[in-house]
């Protein structure tokens, strides 16, 4: 928020359904997960995110990218070693890519969960906690897992000019994670306003549709010229 740089970007999924167009995960993440296709559905993700900044990188355009994964995919202990054969089949750089993880699926399964992303973080893969504030251990979090960022969750910020107790929400979270040394991103920034707000704490990072909607990588790229240029 200080220098206005474009820092890194988040993979979304998408399906282009060739009858009734784009439609947003929630309309069939839950059938891959009942159909036992996350997993596959994962590792596709995690492959074009990585194949994607890489040739961005190629291009001069440098950001990190990060992922959500999900429940399964903590549980899965062949994770580490596949991010990492894919991070060298397309020579990319560990520290660009930053896994996304949220509370309710750290709170699962603790102890493999930690195991995970002590792998990851190692391998020297940075690792945040998505939608923070609105799972039940958010301190045990921070504490006994290798994190370095947390995403305040936009519920948040989208009151943090209207509501005094979001407000106050926001303040502590942000000040907790610099005690901590982590960054603080915050998630759901609409309006110059919150924007606004937001650098008077003294957040690190922000997302939302004030800075740019969903694009695919080409149109990203054409974004992404025009805003440095």
């Amino acid at each position: 928020m200080t220098s206005g740089a474009i820092h890194q970007v988040e993979a979304l999924i998408r399906w282009q359904h060739p009858q009734r167009g784009v439609l947003p995960p929630d309309e069939f993440l839950p059938l891959a997960e009942e159909s036992g296709l996350m997993k596959p559905l994962s590792q596709w993700v995690l492959n074009e995110a990585i194949r994607q900044c890489r040739a961005w990188g190629r291009d001069g355009i440098h950001l990190r990218v990060a992922v959500n994964l999900s429940m399964r995919d903590l549980q899965d202990t062949q994770l580490p070693q596949h991010i990492a054969g894919l991070l060298t089949a397309w020579g990319l750089d560990p520290v660009s890519l930053e896994v996304e993880v949220t509370e309710t699926a750290i709170a699962r399964d603790m102890g493999k969960t930690q195991q995970t992303l002590a792998e990851l973080h190692r391998m020297g893969v940075r690792i945040a906690i998505d939608d923070f504030g609105t799972g039940y251990s958010s301190l045990a979090h921070l504490r006994q897992l290798p994190v370095d960022t947390v995403k305040i969750d936009k519920s948040f910020v989208q009151g943090l000019t209207k509501n005094e107790n979001d407000t106050a929400i926001v303040r502590a979270t942000i000040e907790l994670g610099h005690n901590l040394g982590l960054h603080v991103v915050a998630e759901g920034v609409e309006d110059q306003m919150t924007w606004d707000a937001l650098a008077a704490l003294g957040c690190d990072l922000v997302q939302g549709y004030l800075i740019s909607r969903p694009l695919p990588a080409a149109a990203l790229q054409q974004w992404f010229s025009r805003e440095v240029g």
